[in-house]
């Protein structure tokens, strides 16, 4: 068979329209959150179908269920190049996602039928496998991408081995033709969180949310009402006899370090209250996202440890990360993370510091917190499914872990995320 006709079997209708269906299917369940439903039943239907498809078809499916994965979970990646003037642009992250998770999906199943020809390793276990370290694989840094999410708000669990059981029960069913094994799906029902201790909400947390948008954000002549609208905020949680006001990423569009005036007034504001607020802070030359915190009249400073892949670190090499910064980004510099995460402690409650992105990496949840404070800025990648998708992710790791989250977004609702579940603020 010469290289043409091989490559041509790949480009057939029915391996784009299943691959298409499976990767939506693999994200339905966000889709549906985003216009506002959320049914276990359903979601975990869509989840197990997804499964079972994704077990019995090969690498021709595979290869375009892994580009249209990349699209479907990932098309707002190019939204904020709107913001910089280049729509034009819009297309090429999306078409890169697809891409990189085509080549992806491709490389497991080559693996697979390796292991099948040369050890006698069962197509089925190959792909479970695969399947199992997918949510390790991190192209250029970006991590939000888990088979297991699907089931975050199903019957089913979370965790790697509830997510073997999984699709251990969907492989026999289908290696034996014997449906009756599906009923190894209760052993994935999460019966250890009705066991976790259940640590209650802090009532007495504001969480302000704000609606900014990213041009009217940083518009120098609209700063000083920007201000005065966070000094508002402050006033009213203080009239309400709240204890800590959170308030979103970089809700001060600034170096704040650089403020002293601001600074006197915040920590004036202090000792009424405790503020945790998002803003920039330049650390001698080096200028980093960050977390103030407030309280008793003094100021700490908690940094980003975990940088937004291309919009606020780099992950290219030096020499190419300064040309893609030039071309898309107008040529702003990268942020620098910290080494270190940050806890810190506001009326005898320790809370772990969390900003948008990095709140959905694991390295966040080491140390299992029981809380975390998080504050994001979702305005550059609106109107997208983006907030959802992030939502969801923040609902997975509490339930992993049994953090509870405290969420403050610009451009989105902020909410408060307790044993997985959502409680609107």
């Amino acid at each position: 068979m010469n290289l043409y006709k091989k490559i041509s079997q790949y480009f057939t209708l029915t391996a784009i329209a299943m691959g298409f269906c499976i990767a939506f299917l693999t994200v339905g369940a966000i889709y549906l959150d985003w216009f506002g439903v959320t049914n276990y039943f359903v979601n975990s239907l869509l989840g197990l179908l997804s499964i079972y498809l994704l077990l019995i078809t090969g690498s021709k499916v595979w290869l375009w269920t892994g580009f249209w994965t990349g699209v479907v979970w990932f098309w707002w990646f190019g939204v904020s190049f709107h913001y910089y003037g280049m729509t034009w642009a819009i297309p090429l992250p999306i078409l890169g996602a697809g891409i990189v998770y085509a080549l992806i999906f491709l490389s497991g199943m080559t693996v697979v039928g390796i292991l099948e020809r040369q050890l006698k390793v069962h197509h089925l276990i190959g792909k479970i496998l695969f399947l199992l370290i997918l949510s390790y694989i991190h192209p250029l840094g970006s991590n939000w991408y888990k088979p297991e999410l699907m089931f975050t708000n199903t019957y089913m669990g979370v965790e790697k081995w509830q997510f073997f059981l999984i699709m251990f029960a969907v492989a026999l069913s289908i290696y034996t033709r014997q449906a009756y094994y599906l009923a190894i799906l209760v052993l994935a029902y999460p019966f250890a969180t009705h066991f976790r201790a259940d640590m209650p909400i802090n009532t007495q947390l504001e969480l302000h949310g704000t609606y900014t948008n990213v041009k009217d954000k940083w518009k120098p002549d609209l700063q000083p009402q920007h201000i005065n609208d966070v000094f508002a905020a402050i006033q009213e949680a203080i009239t309400a006899k709240k204890r800590i006001i959170v308030l979103p990423e970089s809700i001060f569009a600034l170096y704040l370090n650089k403020y002293p005036k601001l600074i006197a007034q915040l920590n004036d504001y202090s000792h009424d209250i405790a503020i945790v607020v998002g803003g920039l802070y330049m650390d001698e030359n080096t200028p980093r996202n960050s977390t103030y915190i407030f309280q008793k009249g003094t100021y700490r400073v908690a940094n980003k440890v975990k940088l937004v892949p291309f919009g606020e670190g780099n992950p290219l090499p030096d020499f190419m990360g300064k040309i893609v910064n030039k071309i898309f980004f107008d040529g702003a510099p990268s942020y620098v993370a910290s080494a270190e995460v940050t806890d810190y402690e506001i009326d005898g409650v320790s809370y772990r510091n969390a900003i948008c992105f990095e709140a959905t990496s694991e390295e966040l949840y080491e140390g299992k917190p029981q809380n975390m404070i998080v504050v994001s800025n979702n305005g550059w990648m609106v109107p997208s499914i983006e907030p959802t998708e992030q939502k969801i992710l923040l609902q997975y790791y509490s339930k992993k872990y049994g953090t509870t989250i405290y969420h403050s977004v610009n451009m989105s609702p902020s909410y408060i995320v307790h044993n997985g579940k959502i409680i609107k603020d």
